[in-house]
């Protein structure tokens, strides 16, 4: 199935903005990507393009020119402007997580619409699109990167699609068995009477508070071996 979402950037003019959007539509899931009249021809293929990929250069070989932004949204259902600058004309303006949730419901193609670095989106090619979106920002400073805004809202929307899963990076640990925690009780016991700190004639109730305290922590079988590497060494030191 064709990927359903579409990124347009109108006429971006440095190459590493270019290349870090492909890299931030890629760790979304998504592959396509049209620019329309960029600065340098060859923007695709320039060193600072590539770099800043990262890795997503399969998105900037897949992805295309237009010479008009009509042109980049032909088969598009729903196109998003981005746009901090308000307008007194134009499409309903919507903080983009809120508003995804709404646009995930229906199954179309959208685009999101990507303005030039220095000016943003011109009028007309705002009054183009069905919605505007503005990234909430510190009141006082919102300049936000090309690249970091394409970041944003490709993460938004991937959310409102559903996300994706988190993939545990190491294996649970086995947890010890009552067994196992009994004997780390045991060896713990012989230490402290080893080294004096509990008097066998007068324990009082400290084994069975370490025993609530191990019960509490869920113990890994390697915890358990290290607790009792602790006492083996412990042991081994002359009493006072």
């Amino acid at each position: 199935m064709p990927d359903p979402t579409r990124f347009i950037l109108v006429e971006p003019s440095h190459g590493g903005n270019v290349g870090s959007t492909a890299r931030a539509m890629k760790v979304m899931g998504f592959t396509d990507l049209v620019l329309v009249r960029p600065r340098w021809p060859d923007v695709l293929g320039r060193d600072e393009t590539l770099a800043l990929a990262s890795g997503a250069t399969d998105v900037l070989a897949s992805s295309r020119v237009a010479a008009t932004l009509a042109e980049a949204l032909e088969g598009v259902h729903h196109a998003c402007a981005t746009a901090m600058t308000p307008r007194d004309f134009g499409p309903p303006t919507h903080a983009p997580r809120d508003f995804f949730a709404t646009l995930a419901r229906e199954p179309q193609r959208v685009a999101f619409v990507f303005g030039p670095e220095r000016t943003g989106l011109a009028n007309e090619d705002v009054y183009r699109c069905h919605s505007c979106l503005s990234i909430p920002t510190h009141p006082e400073y919102g300049s936000l990167n090309l690249a970091q805004a394409v970041q944003l809202i490709a993460y938004d929307w991937r959310m409102a699609l559903g996300g994706f899963s988190v993939a545990p990076r190491t294996v649970d640990a086995a947890l010890a068995d009552a067994a196992e925690v009994q004997g780390l009780l045991e060896h713990w016991q012989q230490t402290l009477v080893a080294i004096g700190y509990l008097d066998p004639a007068a324990p009082k109730k400290l084994m069975p508070r370490l025993n609530q305290l191990l019960n509490r922590t869920g113990l890994t079988r390697e915890e358990v071996h290290i607790l009792r590497g602790i006492a083996r060494a412990a042991s081994r030191r002359p009493a006072p």
